[in-house]
């Protein structure tokens, strides 16, 4: 599952969670730590780890599910990233038999970034795309960076970057969403009209759907969701606009945000 952060990820994510045949975990951020930036040149040209990889990924393990034994499934000869992929698919595979489930829902919003790389190295996956209005995520991420900085990676996010984001994440949506295995969900009419909009996607990814999404995805999110960085489910589903745009900005922050925003051609969420 993908998407701009803010953009109820975590929402639907714990809806599906809810599902007796999926199993989900807090967000891996597996790729985007696998992945080397740009100023490691020489481990992207020879396909090997970023070098703070290893240590997130004993992080999540060991802190996110306190599965810290499962790291030793990982060969110790591992340096190149296909090798680490396979692996961890693998065991994310065995994870969900060993829990009774059929399939495993992973949702870090920034994988969005990695899609080409994850279609070539992750056989038969699916893409769950959502798509939220753009004044709404960009207050929602505006506040939560400036409430929580360290997680979100210090005080390099100002209102210029959160309006970014929205629309690099938009676009990137856009060159994707026409594949067999990709779908795209409006945060709006997951509120407005959820089960409909969860009968489409448990057919998507070929089950059944069941009213325990809707009944138990509260208590699914428990387990998903990190307080400490901003990322909460509130208790009932609630179609609102977001109140937050008219109150963190100023007139003229509103109107250069929409006046950014306005550019992006959404017409293909029309004649998709």
């Amino acid at each position: 599952m993908v998407g701009c952060p803010r953009s109820g990820t975590t929402l639907l994510q714990s809806m599906l969670a809810a599902h007796p045949e999926i199993l989900s975990f807090p967000e891996t951020k597996f790729f985007w730590n696998l992945i080397p930036l740009y100023k490691e040149r020489w481990r992207r040209k020879l396909k090997m780890v970023s070098q703070d990889f290893k240590p997130r990924l004993k992080k999540f393990f060991v802190e996110e599910i306190n599965r810290g034994e499962l790291l030793e499934k990982f060969s110790k000869f591992n340096v190149l990233r296909s090798q680490y992929t396979r692996q961890f698919i693998h065991i994310l595979d065995e994870l969900t038999v060993s829990e009774g489930k059929k399939i495993w829902l992973e949702k870090t919003p920034e994988h969005l970034l990695y899609i080409d790389y994850i279609e070539k190295n992750v056989p038969g996956v699916k893409f769950i795309h959502i798509l939220r209005n753009g004044t709404d995520v960009v207050a929602s991420l505006h506040e939560v960076t400036q409430k929580y900085p360290e997680p979100w990676g210090g005080d390099c996010w100002n209102l210029n970057l959160c309006i970014r984001r929205w629309i690099e994440a938009a676009e990137i949506s856009r060159q994707h969403i026409h594949k067999s295995n990709h779908i795209l969900v409006r945060y709006e009419d997951i509120v407005t009209n959820p089960q409909v909009e969860l009968v489409k996607l448990c057919q998507f990814i070929g089950i059944n759907f069941t009213d325990s999404i809707l009944q138990d995805y509260r208590h699914a999110s428990e387990k998903l969701t990190l307080q400490s960085v901003g990322r909460t489910v509130k208790k009932e589903i609630i179609n609102s606009q977001s109140e937050k745009f008219q109150k963190l900005f100023n007139e003229s922050e509103r109107e250069y945000i929409i006046k950014k925003l306005s550019k992006v051609d959404l017409s293909w969420l029309i004649n998709g």
